[in-house]
């Protein structure tokens, strides 16, 4: 059966799950990069973007693996794929990964702009889709043929989703930094209410990691 995830998504102590001024030089915003401390040393990390051998193991690494098993399809929103706004400026951009993006599956990218599917290396194809959360869904679960839908991001993204109560589960890092502000989480979120629970929490020298399930 097809669930819907987030995985590894980290925020700070203080809520952001990006910080301000978002760009070509800031990716994840002022600070952004500072969240991601317990993530870029992994061993997954580490082989999934830079094909190198080494890495630290442990909870982290764990966290890493598992946010990769059994996908079968990515919902990112435009932001997660590029750092221009209004109608596509720039064409030759092609997402923030270089030829051989790390998802390897297809990707399906929120906009209000449309853009021909991007077949990349590797299985990776970015698809652009102007109707909506539940259409990138149902096209993403379509495409994930029985495996699972990962919701990669970034912060307005998964907070559509959650309002709607389509996460099954969100695996959350809270990385010991303050981004002082940013793009907010939770924010206007009422998570028990939406029918959310705790389900496991484990805390490493670099983050906490706390899962939360739809009951």
């Amino acid at each position: 059966m097809t669930r819907v995830r987030v995985e590894g998504f980290t925020v700070s102590l203080d809520g952001y799950g990006a910080g301000p001024n978002q760009g070509i030089d800031n990716p994840l915003g002022v600070g952004g990069t500072e969240l991601h401390q317990w993530l870029i040393p992994t061993r997954t990390f580490q082989q999934a973007l830079f094909g190198k051998d080494g890495g630290t193991t442990g909870v982290d690494d764990d966290f890493a693996a598992r946010s990769f098993q059994n996908v079968g399809a990515w919902i990112l929103g435009r932001n997660m794929f590029s750092p221009d706004r209004g109608d596509w400026p720039d064409k030759n951009w092609k997402g923030w990964w270089g030829d051989n993006p790390p998802y390897h599956v297809p990707v399906f990218v929120l906009t209000h702009y449309a853009r021909p599917s991007i077949e990349m290396e590797g299985g990776t194809t970015f698809h652009f889709v102007t109707g909506g959360i539940h259409e990138a869904l149902d096209r993403a679960r379509e495409a994930a043929a029985g495996k699972d839908v990962r919701i990669g991001g970034g912060v307005n993204t998964i907070k559509q989703y959650l309002r709607e109560r389509l996460i099954d589960e969100l695996h959350i890092a809270i990385s010991p930094v303050l981004l002082g502000q940013g793009e907010s989480l939770f924010q206007g979120i009422d998570l028990r209410t939406l029918g959310y629970e705790c389900v496991r929490s484990v805390a490493s020298e670099k983050a906490t990691h706390v899962v939360l399930r739809l009951k």
